[in-house]
């Protein structure tokens, strides 16, 4: 690979929920391949909703040490600062597109992080939003 990825919420909060093992697989999956090749980007905001995931959405929850250190892990990837100016920019991807705030936020830090790729389950798989195209790996 010799382009950035940007991965959403979703795809990281997949490596940890074995209650799809499908989605759990292709999670671990895809991550195995991203991560070591230095092409992995996140942002504040997915690490920010995956410690939420992990702590307040998962049955049973991680104890929150455990999901401290998933945290810390995912702190050697290439993370993207969301700015005032990044969450401008969304606002108006989002309302041009009709996406929530939250998918114009992903995909705005997507593209000032200079990515290729969106993984995400939560747009159209192939659909190209400002030169970034859209997988869902679990299509």
């Amino acid at each position: 690979m010799k382009y950035r990825a940007f991965f959403d919420t979703n795809i990281l909060a997949y490596e940890f929920d074995s209650s799809d093992i499908l989605k759990h697989e292709k999670a671990r999956d895809i991550l195995d391949i991203w991560r070591p090749s230095g092409f992995l980007v996140i942002s504040t905001q997915v690490i920010q909703e995956l410690f939420v995931v992990l702590t307040r959405k998962f049955r049973p929850a991680l104890p929150v040490n455990d999901a401290e250190e998933v945290i810390k892990a995912y702190s050697s990837c290439n993370i993207h600062t969301i700015s005032v100016e990044t969450i401008l920019k969304a606002i108006r991807i989002s309302d041009d597109h009709s996406l929530s705030f939250w998918d114009g936020l992903i995909i705005t830090a997507a593209k000032e992080a200079r990515c290729k790729v969106l993984f995400t389950e939560d747009l159209n798989h192939g659909q190209m939003i400002w030169g970034i195209k859209i997988v869902n790996p679990f299509i």
